[in-house]
């Protein structure tokens, strides 16, 4: 069984911190350049996001390692969170009003 902080250590969960990281920094930019920021929605976003997805994919992998005939789950929880990430990036980019395919309000 890895160790706690080598369990951390994976370029997964690297690059799931690089994003979240960020988006938290496109979000204060947004939400600033919006009028919009508030330190209790910056608490929130971190406590969600971190606690979500850093330390649910970490659990997942533990999970993997202890029950192998599960570990076809982490490429695909990987690329959810991914993509989850990305699409949050791509929401903080609009609120800074870059123009981005698919943004047009209807």
């Amino acid at each position: 069984m890895p160790g706690f902080v080598d369990l951390f250590s994976t370029t997964q969960i690297q690059i799931i911190v690089a994003l979240i990281g960020i988006d938290v920094v496109l979000g204060i930019l947004g939400a600033v350049a919006k009028k919009e920021f508030r330190f209790g929605k910056l608490g929130g976003f971190l406590k969600g996001s971190v606690l979500g997805y850093v330390f649910g994919y970490g659990v997942l992998e533990l999970v993997a390692e202890g029950i192998p005939s599960l570990a076809f789950l982490l490429p695909a929880a990987f690329l959810l969170i991914v993509i989850s990430l990305v699409a949050s990036l791509f929401r903080n980019l609009n609120k800074l009003g870059l123009p981005l395919p698919g943004s047009e309000k209807r």
